[in-house]
Formats: structure tokens, sequence, C-alpha cells
């Protein structure tokens, strides 16, 4: 039997905090378990499950692995000022005229990450 992905890691500084962030952007839970100031979060929400854990070392590059996030229940663009509000930053906007596109934003730690058009704005 082949290996399988059981979660996504993230080395962070706060992994409360960001698995915090990430649970609300992804409608999941954080652990029953997790609490403030533990070393590690494990956030799980409907396919997927990421675990955050606390390192001292600062994120220095672009990441080499990133999430691309694709709405279910709103449009790219309503999804994209919902997570900016939730306290992420605009990295880049690569949105064209004719509505495709995505847009690039960061957690916030750092992290970058994709938002792409819902499947209902991809079937138009």
């Amino acid at each position: 039997m082949s290996s399988v992905v059981r979660h996504l890691t993230f080395d962070c500084h706060d992994a409360y905090r960001l698995g915090s962030f990430w649970a609300t952007v992804l409608d999941g839970s954080l652990s029953e378990d997790d609490r403030p100031g533990d070393p590690e979060a494990l956030v799980e929400a409907p396919g997927s499950a990421l675990l955050f854990v606390n390192v001292t070392d600062a994120k220095t590059v672009k990441n080499r692995v990133h999430l691309d996030l694709q709405p279910q229940d709103r449009t790219r663009d309503e999804e994209v000022e919902r997570i900016l509000a939730l306290g992420a930053t605009l990295v880049a906007d690569h949105r064209t005229p004719e509505g495709l596109g995505w847009v690039t934003l960061a957690d916030p730690e750092g992290n970058e990450f994709c938002v792409e058009r819902s499947a209902t704005e991809r079937a138009r």
C-alpha cells in the first residue's frame, strides 16, 4: 500500500494564532486539545488537515509549496475580500479584465497562498 498525506505542516512563530486564522479561512476547527502557547496546532477542515508547529527560524524566502483555495459558496473576489478582512495581505493580483486569473495572498506570518475562481465561475 502507498502512503497518504496525513496533513500539511507549516513552520511558524505562533502555532495557535496561525492555526486559528486558517481554521476560520477553511471553515474548520482547531483540535480540542490546542491552546494558546502550545507548540503545535492542528486544523481539521473538510478535505484537509493543516498542522502548525512553532519554530524559531524566520521565514526568509518565497514558499516552495503553497495552497490554492477554491471558494465553494462565494466568488473568488468575495473570498479574497473575506480573507483580507481576516488578516491576510495582498501579495499579487493576477486577475484579468475577462474575469480569469487568481490572487496571491499571504497569511499573518507571510506564507503565500492563492485564491482561484469558484467552480461556478469556471463553468461560465
